[in-house]
Parts: structure tokens; C-alpha cells; sequence
């Protein structure tokens, strides 16, 4: 069994205007600021699509340092970068289009390239967030006055 919680719980506190404290339901987790960016807020923290950018690509970057180290391949280094393209869509609204990651991973040894392609094969397969914004996610809203 792994250490993966299945059920979480996530706080928005707002601070002002659209800056938000977000507090997680493990004390091990420091508080994080959300915030619109300028003009709508003050930018005092990521806003929504850059989080969601940041977990696909902390995911993915995850999922593929999972499966070489599994495979007893070495990384020097691993990085990834993300690129977000929000556009309107029919209705005129702004919606996250597109998310490009580029993942650049280092083996220690480079005899290593050749084992690394099993992993390149499979570990998009293994992030949670990924496979689940691409599937479309079951959203259920309420809001209580």
C-alpha cells in the first residue's frame, strides 16, 4: 500500500479581494497565496491555470522520475518547463486551450538512453492529473448562502 491519499481536503480563505489562503489538510503542508493577476488582483500569488499548469507538469516530471528510478536509471538532473495558452472559446470565455511540457531528463550514464525508452513509453499513462484533465473530471459545485 502506498502513501497516496485517496480522499483530500483543500481551504480557500480569502484574505482580500482575490487574494486567497489556501491551507491543506496536512499540517506537514505550509499555506500557499493565490491570487488574480493585475488588474483584476495584485498578483500576490499564482492564480488558477498556473497551478494547474504546475501540477501537470510536477506530475508528469513525477511519474518519469518514478519509472527510471525504478529502472535503476541515474538522472543528473531533471527539469521541466510548462506552457499554458489560455484562449476564449464560443461563449467568450477564457479557458485553458492548450498545456505544452517540455521534460528534459539527464541520465548519469548515457549507455542509459536506450533503457530510458521504456519509461518515455509509459509513464504519461502513470499521472494522476494529467490522465484526469485530459479525460474531463466529474466537477460537482454548490454554493451555500
Amino acid at each position: 500500500m502506498n502513501d497516496l491519499d485517496e480522499d483530500s481536503t483543500t481551504k480557500l480563505e480569502q484574505v482580500k479581494d482575490y487574494h486567497f489562503t489556501v491551507t491543506f489538510d496536512k499540517e506537514s503542508l505550509k499555506q500557499l497565496a493565490m491570487d488574480e493577476p493585475t488588474p483584476i488582483g495584485t498578483g500576490q500569488g499564482p492564480d488558477a491555470s498556473r497551478l494547474l499548469a504546475s501540477a501537470v507538469g510536477h506530475c508528469l516530471s513525477s511519474s518519469l522520475l518514478f519509472c527510471l528510478q525504478k529502472s535503476r536509471i541515474q538522472l543528473k538532473h531533471i527539469s521541466t518547463e510548462v506552457h499554458t495558452k489560455l484562449a476564449k472559446n464560443e461563449a467568450d470565455r477564457w479557458r485553458v486551450q492548450k498545456i505544452e511540457i517540455k521534460i528534459k531528463a539527464e541520465p548519469v550514464n548515457q549507455e542509459d538512453q536506450e533503457r530510458m525508452k521504456r519509461c518515455l513509453s509509459i509513464f504519461e499513462d502513470f499521472c494522476i492529473v494529467t490522465q484526469s484533465v485530459r479525460n474531463g473530471i466529474d466537477v460537482q459545485v454548490t454554493v451555500q448562502t
